[in-house]
């Protein structure tokens, strides 16, 4: 038996916030957008869930057809419903934010981007939609959650100095930190691992190389080990 709905059906999307870090910023990818509306302005990569895929498929999919990116971190992150938030039709979103390592990916633009770059976080474009609030929540639930998860080594190489790692931690937290009592507070969880080598092609003296060490997290996890920065 087929049934039919009186109630209006909105549109379903999806927008990913994507970030990552260098020697300088926290940088977010954004893409050019080739259609209208806001055809030529910045927004975020995204578009309209399809029938036939879940909403995880669907951000996924279209981080891959807009910017190449693939086989990374992604979680959902919030429902935007404004009525008036897009120009075509009643659209409701559900956004993700996505964390990368800038050395091990490289974006492309393809689909209906005519372009895509990242910037960094505090010199941004006009973004188009709601995109800019988006983006809020999304730095703000970053800054909240990498104090007491250990998603920050997403952003990392697999191999990473202390110094590389206290950075990560001063730019998204917007804050210095001791240096001293940051290192001991770090090897003191065990989770970060020494490694035999060490930094390479560097003007300054080559420092160790650490890596994250997952196996060990989840088994003091489930111990009880309450990670925090």
């Amino acid at each position: 038996m087929t049934y039919t709905y009186q109630y209006a059906r909105p549109a379903m999307s999806v927008d990913i916030v994507v970030f990552g870090l260098d020697d300088q910023d926290l940088k977010v990818m954004l893409i050019e957008r080739d259609l209208p509306p806001f055809e030529g302005q910045w927004a975020l990569p995204g578009g309209f869930l399809e029938m036939d895929e879940t909403l995880d498929e669907a951000a996924r999919r279209e981080l891959c057809e807009e910017t190449g990116l693939k086989d990374i971190f992604l979680e959902q992150l919030y429902t935007f419903s404004a009525v008036d938030r897009d120009p075509r039709e009643r659209v409701v979103t559900v956004a993700y934010y996505a964390l990368v390592n800038l050395e091990d990916h490289h974006v492309q633009a393809s689909s209906d981007a005519r372009n895509a770059a990242w910037f960094a976080l505090g010199d941004l474009p006009a973004l188009a939609f709601d995109h800019q609030q988006i983006l809020d929540v999304a730095h703000q639930r970053l800054q909240g959650k990498v104090r007491y998860q250990p998603i920050g080594f997403e952003l990392l190489p697999d191999r990473f100095t202390l110094r590389q790692l206290q950075h990560l931690y001063e730019v998204i937290l917007d804050r210095e930190l001791d240096k001293r009592n940051f290192r001991k507070k770090v090897l003191a969880m065990e989770i970060v691992k020494e490694t035999k080598e060490i930094e390479k092609d560097v003007a300054h003296r080559a420092a160790r190389l650490y890596r994250f060490d997952k196996r060990t997290y989840d088994r003091l996890t489930k111990q009880g080990f309450n990670f925090e920065i």
